[in-house]
């Protein structure tokens, strides 16, 4: 019995995998593509099915009327991602922080509606405040901006921030908190000095979530920039036409998700919660 469960999980999981891996597989296969081979039907072997050529590539990079920008968008997606996700964490901790170690009381709102309302917009289909964030930038003349976008963004990254830090700010002991300021630390100055650096995986956590949400969403990058600032998944789509380069589409989103790739490796070993080790004295 349970070697069959341990075959069946493998298999479960070895399924999953390949389910994950092919879409992957299968950029990185027609990237290597030219327009006879996607068009005559080659799949996936290279140098058995099809001849492997870098014109997918190259032309990401190159020049002229064949080239396509792609240094633009890149640049563009990473300092609004990069602004809104520093931003969005510093307020969020801060706010954290305060919901769950101090009570705040004003008529019948309380610690919990407040935690909720930053919640809840996150809850709000993305069409509800198109129209609101598309007139209140076009009122500050922020529209088609990268800033415009770091506004927008900041507020749909500060709730995931916010619920994220509270959950973990209520799982340390407030004892940490209680034995710094018996040591001489001002509230302000218990969080900076204790709590914070006990926080790294929290923190890490939430910037992780900040900056995926941040990177990949499309619809507000889509619906409040026009000519002037393109972020990288509407450039990407901006190539899906009636003759789509699937080539360079392909090496496109390859290099779009290689950022967030790299992140998760690095930054893999702080998901966990033991960072608490060693904090007592």
């Amino acid at each position: 019995m349970s070697r069959s469960y341990q075959l069946l999980k493998y298999l479960c999981l070895l399924g999953w995998s390949a389910f994950v891996v092919f879409p992957f597989l299968w950029a990185l296969s027609t990237s290597f593509k030219d327009a006879n081979s996607v068009t005559g039907g080659a799949r996936y072997l290279p140098w058995v099915e099809f001849e492997p050529t870098t014109l997918g590539w190259r032309s990401l990079f190159a020049s002229g009327s064949q080239g396509i920008n792609i240094v633009t968008p890149f640049l563009n997606s990473a300092m609004v991602t990069l602004l809104a996700s520093v931003i969005s964490l510093a307020l969020g901790t801060l706010a954290a922080y305060g919901l769950s170690r101090y009570k705040f009381r004003a008529g019948f709102v309380k610690n919990s509606d407040i935690t909720f309302f930053f919640i809840s917009q996150r809850i709000m289909p993305p069409i509800v405040l198109a129209i609101p964030f598309f007139l209140m930038l076009k009122e500050i003349s922020a529209l088609d901006t990268v800033w415009g976008l770091v506004i927008v963004y900041i507020a749909l990254l500060l709730p995931i921030a916010v619920w994220v830090m509270i959950d973990f700010f209520d799982s340390i002991p407030r004892e940490l908190d209680e034995m710094a300021m018996i040591d001489g630390c001002t509230p302000i100055g218990a969080f900076f000095r204790v709590i914070l650096p006990n926080s790294l995986a929290g923190l890490v956590v939430a910037g992780m979530f900040c900056l995926i949400f941040g990177w990949n969403d499309f619809f507000f990058a889509f619906t409040l920039t026009f000519t002037e600032t393109q972020l990288l998944p509407v450039a990407i789509v901006s190539l899906n036409s009636s003759v789509t380069p699937w080539w360079s589409l392909s090496a496109f989103a390859l290099i779009s998700v290689t950022p967030l790739a790299l992140i998760a490796v690095v930054v893999e070993r702080f998901m966990s919660r033991g960072s608490l080790a060693g904090a007592f004295r």
